[in-house]
């Protein structure tokens, strides 16, 4: 809101009214209010969570110090949602496709965390909501942003490709936002509206789902993009919700994760560093770098509060969102092949519970009784079993996304 009052001041040649014109300023203001909005906001709200005592509820697994997190207030996720929707609402275009999309998933992700979570705290209900109803809200979401993605005339793509290049049907040659750069004699600039998406670690690394059904792309594209999209926002989501077990380490993780999309935004999104690094410019979508920031702010801002020893947990209502945030905002900037690598922890916590269930189940069946891979899943309490220290597991997972997380950017120029 605040980019629409200052562009307005700036007809009156109002002092300073010219900042709001650069995307790294409102990101940076972004960033600055989403970690005050955090501070300032999570105390008030955890006295209030302490008052009402709102409390999680811990089952003894047996792991050590477990017991003592008895009674800490829980949906602090409503933390993480207020300083990321405040900053986006002030420092963004707010008539931006892509800003929209990441607002509805935004608010429609920590909609259903913070059903499940009230489920729990006030109904006394220890499973929360039916898993069902998680994947119908999830696939919602999925829906919603898998046909805004697909459809709108707004999101679409420029590629730079040989002179010779013939135009196909969805392509047209773009002859107006790129005067600025310094003209190749044997490449153009083209315009094309299909699901274009990054390969990691491959040369000329665009891949286009449309190919996968040939001539029924321009009509049936989308019974392949959408599912795609559902299953990558499930995935991604429930990766950060098993995450969530140990003081700081899903709100730590995704804090990394924020900053390597902010990068693979910015570069994305900026014509002449999409020229220089030779990767697909996404028009329009330059506001998301001032989501991610916010979104990277209200993660830093949380672990005040959420760091060893926790004052306060997120619960569903700020991992399901974290986790769905990461994957909407990866598909938007067409880098969602590269979430195996970035979001790489998730992935390991995901497959740990599934890898533990799914043999356990063949074992009983063949054996008679079932046998563990690990001493418990998700992978974090694995570890704990072993006698590591909360902090210490939760410092070496961060390490691991850092890993990640400088992977994954790399591929800008490894491939």
């Amino acid at each position: 809101m605040l980019t629409y009052l200052f562009d307005y001041l700036q007809e009156f040649n109002f002092p300073g009214a010219g900042l709001f014109e650069y995307i790294s300023f409102r990101a940076a203001m972004a960033l600055i209010t989403s970690l005050i909005v955090s501070m300032v906001f999570g105390k008030r709200l955890i006295g209030m969570l302490q008052k009402q005592q709102i409390g999680e509820t811990v089952r003894d697994l047996g792991l050590e110090g477990q017991l003592a997190k008895q009674g800490t207030p829980t949906m602090g996720g409503l933390i993480i949602l207020a300083a990321i929707l405040i900053p986006t609402l002030l420092f963004a275009k707010l008539h931006n496709i892509y800003v929209i999309t990441m607002l509805l998933a935004t608010v429609w992700l920590g909609a259903i965390g913070f059903i499940d979570d009230y489920i729990k705290v006030f109904k006394k209900n220890k499973e929360g909501l039916a898993g069902r109803f998680k994947v119908v809200g999830q696939v919602g979401v999925g829906l919603i942003v898998g046909c805004i993605l697909y459809f709108h005339p707004d999101v679409q793509v420029h590629k730079k490709v040989d002179s010779f290049h013939k135009l196909s049907q969805n392509e047209a040659l773009v002859t107006d936002m790129h005067e600025d750069l310094e003209p190749e004699d044997n490449a153009k600039w083209v315009r094309t509206k299909d699901m274009t998406t990054t390969v990691p670690f491959v040369k000329d690394n665009e891949f286009n789902y449309n190919w996968l059904i040939g001539d029924w792309a321009g009509t049936y594209g989308w019974l392949l993009f959408i599912p795609v999209v559902i299953f990558i926002v499930i995935a991604v989501s429930n990766g950060a919700n098993m995450t969530d077990g140990l003081d700081g380490l899903a709100t730590g993780t995704s804090a990394i994760a924020g900053i390597a999309l902010a990068i693979l935004a910015y570069v994305s999104t900026n014509v002449k560093f999409a020229d220089y690094l030779d990767v697909m410019y996404i028009p329009y979508a330059e506001e998301l770098v001032i989501f991610i920031s916010a979104f990277v702010g209200a993660c830093i801002g949380f672990l005040w509060y959420n760091s060893f020893p926790a004052q306060v947990f997120m619960g569903d209502t700020g991992s399901l969102a974290l986790g769905g945030i990461i994957a909407v905002f990866a598909i938007s900037i067409r880098k969602e092949l590269l979430i195996p690598i970035l979001c790489g922890v998730f992935l390991i916590e995901n497959l740990s519970v599934v890898m533990q269930v799914g043999w356990f189940k063949y074992t009983k069946k063949r054996y008679g009784e079932g046998r563990r891979i690990f001493k418990m899943a998700p992978l974090h309490h694995h570890y704990q079993k072993k006698g590591l220290h909360e902090a210490k597991i939760v410092s070496r997972f961060w390490i691991i996304a850092i890993l990640l997380a400088v992977i994954t950017i790399v591929t800008l120029k490894v491939r």
